[in-house]
């Protein structure tokens, strides 16, 4: 972010950001996963949190708000996809529940963040028609 607040790159984005941390604690969690998740669970959920970040990247580099809200929308969906992946690893007893309450949290607080960025991004657009 420059001196007049402005956001000049996707990783001034908090929504990013806090993904970003997401992304980090989902490969130090699933790393204690069993060895035959790997391919499996473990995989999925790094997938699914590094899409995330991914689709919010490649939306804020993309030029018009339309395309912008599509990316921010498959994020959105990749962090639904996440969200049945923590239930499937508490509920196999791969998750502590202190730490799918921790991870958990984490994913509300985005998910706020990427409605936000949603929202925002709509108003936008709709103020250009």
């Amino acid at each position: 972010m420059n001196k007049d607040g402005r956001i000049n790159a996707f990783t001034d984005l908090k929504v990013w950001q806090e993904g970003h941390s997401l992304v980090i604690d989902i490969y130090r969690i699933t790393k204690d996963f069993p060895k035959e998740e790997l391919y499996s669970l473990t995989n999925q959920m790094r997938r699914s949190a590094m899409s995330v970040t991914a689709n919010i990247a490649e939306g804020f580099g993309r030029q018009g708000y339309k395309e912008k809200i599509q990316f921010y929308y498959l994020a959105h969906g990749s962090l639904t996809e996440l969200k049945d992946q923590f239930l499937i690893a508490r509920d196999i007893d791969y998750l502590a529940d202190s730490e799918f309450v921790e991870l958990d949290q984490k994913l509300v607080s985005v998910h706020r963040l990427l409605l936000g960025l949603i929202k925002k991004s709509k108003e936008i657009l709709n103020s250009k028609i």
